[in-house]
């Protein structure tokens, strides 16, 4: 598989532009803490008895963990790295 630099004329919209200013400013660890947060929310609800509410809650985990990984990415790769580099 070959994988090419991407296409500098490529650019992003205002709300991917928008979303990914914002994303960038929030620690990574906050989703990290947040994955852990339900996955012990979830257990609590499940030992209560709650299993409804214990499968919702135990659901955004990998929800966080991608927001997370979204999050990662943008500070890396996001539309702001090829702005920078223009200027």
């Amino acid at each position: 598989m070959h994988v090419t630099a991407a296409d500098p004329t490529h650019t992003e919209g205002a709300v991917a532009k928008a979303i990914e200013q914002q994303t960038a400013k929030v620690p990574s660890d906050w989703f990290l803490w947040a994955a852990g947060g339900s996955i012990a929310t979830s257990l609590a609800l499940q030992m209560s008895g709650k299993q409804q509410a214990s499968t919702f809650v135990g659901q955004w985990a990998p929800t966080f963990l991608i927001l997370g990984l979204y999050n990662k990415l943008v500070k890396q790769l996001g539309s702001d790295r090829t702005s920078r580099t223009a200027a």
